[in-house]
Formats: C-alpha cells, structure tokens, sequence
C-alpha cells in the first residue's frame, strides 16, 4: 500500500493498538500526527516513526470535546498541509456490573468513546469536504460493542453506537468521497491480559518470543497489535475506495465481516399483536430460536 502524500490523524495512538495504527500508516508513507494525554508518551511515539523514516507530529489531548478535536485536525493542516484519514481509536475503561457502575464511570467512557469519536469526525468532515478529495474515517469499535460483554454497560453501549455512527455517517458523506467504516480488532493489550485464559499464554508469548499458538490466532482471533494495524493501512488506501459502511473484525490470523442487525424471524397477526397472541405465538415462532448474546469465553486447550 503507497500513502505516500496522505496525511493522518490517530487519536489515542501514543501506544498499543493505536501506536501500532499510526506506526503502520507512517510505514506506507503517510503522515501521521500522534495523539496521547501523556506529553512523554506523545515525544516518544513521534521518535519512534519518525527515526523508522516516517513523518510525524504529536498533540497532546484529551479527546472529546470540540476543541480537542479542532486542535487535531488543525495540527494536520499546519504540520502537513491537509487530512487524509482520522483514526478515531482514543478510549478509556471503567469497568462495573450495572448496580455498581457511577454516573462518572458511565460519562467519561462515553465521552472519550463515543463523544469524542463524534467530535472528532465531525471536524475531520468539515475539513475533507472542504478540500473535495475526499477522506476516509475508521472509527475504532469492539466485539463488546457487537455482543456485549460483562462489566462493560458504558464500553459496550459506546462502542455500538460507534458502528451505528459509521453506517450513518456513510450514507451522508458518499457524495464528498468519504468513505467510513468501523473496525473491531482483537489483540494481545493490557485489557486482554486480564482475561484469565488469555493472560499466561500472552505472558508466555512475550516472554520468549514465540507467537501465539494457532488456537488463539485462529479460533480466538487473538495476535499482537500489528497484526490488527494492516486492516487500517487497507482502509486508508485507494484500494479500499469502494468501502464503506461496514463493520469489520480483525485479530490474530482472522479477517471478518460483521452482519448488520437484520429481522431475523417475522410473523403477522390480522389486526395486531396483543400480550396474549405474542405469548401464544413466541415460543413456537418468533422466538423459538433466540440470539446468542455476550462475547464467547474463550476456549482452553482441553476443550
């Protein structure tokens, strides 16, 4: 992939995933400006593209207001002339069950999450329909945000609305070129190392340097960070023009399309559904075959 002349903004990119999508992007010729709320985190980041050959800048902010986003999109204009690609990937955790969860826990993840997704994608807009090239916009989602996931209200409610935002905002920016898809990528990072089944095959790994083993990278869709960083250089390029609106999984040895929410089992009633035909009707019918929800617990080696 040539980005040679494309100029990149990723937000929460000073490490893990999101260092891995801007150093990715800055190995196929794009310019990158970094972002981190940490100035130190951000320097170092800047130094490591930019000492592999590529080209960046660094801002330092917390994503989710307008302001912050501005400041980005500005920085890519001032640095490089332009703006290409925003990868929204910027987020924090403050895991609860439901009866435990404040409302601070639940409003800071949704406003570095969803908010500044928003935020941020809005300015990115403005800014490529201005310059009438277009642009593409990857927004960062999760497999909590497709099924759910335990101790996640905030996390998962922000991460669905992120792929909800992506088919919404493929319909309204097709006409300026833009396309926009949301990517859900699982990796070996500090969150999947709590996972206990998870957490000693990824110390083991990094400890002597071997990869994961097949039943991770395949059935789990679990690698390193690079492994996921390909999808977003894809999507960043003239080869991926064409797409846009979608959801897409990538993790490990595993490439996936997610299905859009669709009616799965339909019936009809002359004149209207009452509690007692829906009660008659559900467990034979409609609902004889119910969703699966929550993300799936992994597997161990003995199953």
């Amino acid at each position: 992939m040539d980005l040679q002349g494309k100029v990149a903004v990723v937000t929460g990119s000073g490490r893990g995933l999101g260092l891995a999508y801007a150093r990715a992007l800055a190995a196929a010729g794009a310019a990158v400006v970094v972002n981190d709320v940490d100035q130190a985190v951000v320097d170092s980041a800047v130094a490591a593209i930019r000492s592999a050959g590529g080209k960046a800048a660094g801002v330092v902010a917390a994503v989710g207001d307008g302001e912050a986003a501005r400041r980005l999109v500005d920085a890519a204009v001032e640095e490089f002339g332009r703006l290409d690609v925003l990868v929204t990937n910027a987020g924090i955790l403050r895991d609860r069950v439901l009866w435990k969860m404040t409302d601070d826990d639940f409003d800071a993840v949704v406003r570095v999450h969803l908010r500044g997704t928003f935020t941020c994608a809005r300015a990115a807009a403005v800014r490529m329909r201005e310059q009438g090239t277009g642009g593409r916009l990857i927004l960062i989602s999760s497999p909590a945000g497709q099924r759910g996931n335990f101790g996640q209200t905030n996390y998962a409610a922000a991460k669905a609305g992120i792929v909800a935002m992506a088919r919404t905002w493929a319909m309204e920016l097709g006409r300026a070129g833009i396309t926009v898809n949301a990517v859900v990528p699982v990796a070996a990072t500090e969150m999947t190392r709590t996972i206990p089944a998870f957490a000693p095959v990824i110390e083991e790994s990094e400890r002597t340097g071997r990869p994961l083993p097949d039943r991770l990278r395949k059935d789990e869709g679990l690698g390193t960070v690079e492994d996921v960083a390909g999808l977003i250089t894809f999507l960043a390029s003239d080869a991926a023009k064409d797409v846009t609106g979608q959801a897409i999984g990538i993790g490990g040895d595993r490439l996936a399309l997610w299905a859009h929410p669709k009616e799965k089992a339909v019936a009809f009633a002359d004149g209207g559904w009452s509690a007692d035909t829906i009660a008659a009707e559900w467990p034979g019918g409609v609902g004889s075959e119910p969703e699966t929800y929550g993300i799936p617990a992994p597997r161990t080696p003995e199953a």
